[in-house]
């Protein structure tokens, strides 16, 4: 046996190797010296899951903060202004700038409302198909309003009743509207009775009528813009505003019923 050894014929089995080409212990060695590595990484993976997270949780905080604090206030102060008296008058107003206010005393909303509804316009909350009619106008007046984000003006609009009011501020003029039912033939009602969803590509909602309505749109459910929740309105009465001897128009105060801040749905 020892001359088989000394020949060669039965040498000792070499020890295993590793991956790294090393023994097994200087492998334990190398997994050692490895797993602090793995744990920074791991601990960088999480940081970031949480991060994330918390972006996603505080955007509609931060969005609100935006809208009511560096859109609202400017937006206030110009639709008070001569100029827009005279661009409203002329018809000259362009995407973005003020067009009206919208009150709504049930749900102690007011804000104001731009024209167009570019994803930019509608930073400022809500903002007026530039394609439908003005405030008061014989047609289908057609606003769109953010539910979650953005000072989320329609955020309650699913509660407003058959009946309630909505009112319009212009420039010039003051324009009550009055929600009214359903149409009996929609396919997916509220339980209210007063709002429908439809599909975005329903675009027939913000088309002509015969008579002067208001269509409020929104997305649906919070948080997701799979839908469209409707919500029609009739208008009732119109009354010019006041202008005082400086020629600007008296400021009309005292509509929402609870004193909410604009965009305080």
């Amino acid at each position: 046996m020892s001359e088989m050894i000394s020949a060669g014929l039965l040498q000792p089995d070499p020890l295993p190797r590793g991956a790294t080409g090393a023994s097994t212990t200087g492998y334990l060695m190398d997994a050692v010296r490895l797993r602090p590595a793995g744990r920074r990484l791991l601990s960088l993976f999480s940081v970031l899951l949480f991060v994330a997270g918390a972006g996603i949780f505080a955007y509609p905080f931060f969005t609100d903060i935006y809208t009511t604090q560096l859109v609202q206030r400017p937006l206030e102060d110009q639709f008070e202004s001569a100029e827009l008296v005279e661009r409203y008058s002329t018809r000259t107003i362009t995407t973005g700038d003020p067009l009206t206010r919208i009150v709504m005393p049930d749900l102690g909303v007011d804000t104001v409302v731009v024209e167009g509804t570019s994803p930019a316009a509608l930073r400022a909350g809500a903002g007026h198909y530039p394609t439908t009619p003005l405030p008061g106008e014989v047609g289908n007046v057609s606003i769109a309003g953010h539910r979650t984000t953005y000072g989320k003006p329609f955020n309650r609009v699913d509660e407003l009743v058959v009946g309630a009011e909505v009112t319009l501020v212009t420039p010039l003029e003051v324009h009550t509207y009055r929600i009214v039912p359903a149409p009996a033939d929609v396919a997916r009602p509220c339980p209210t009775g007063a709002c429908w969803i439809v599909d975005p590509a329903q675009w027939e909602v913000v088309g002509p009528t015969e008579t002067a309505m208001l269509t409020l749109t929104t997305c649906h459910p919070k948080g997701s813009a799979r839908e469209r929740l409707i919500i029609r309105a009739e208008l009732v009465e119109t009354v010019p505003r006041q202008f005082g001897t400086d020629g600007l128009p008296i400021p009309v105060d005292g509509l929402s019923d609870d004193g909410t801040d604009p965009g305080g749905a």
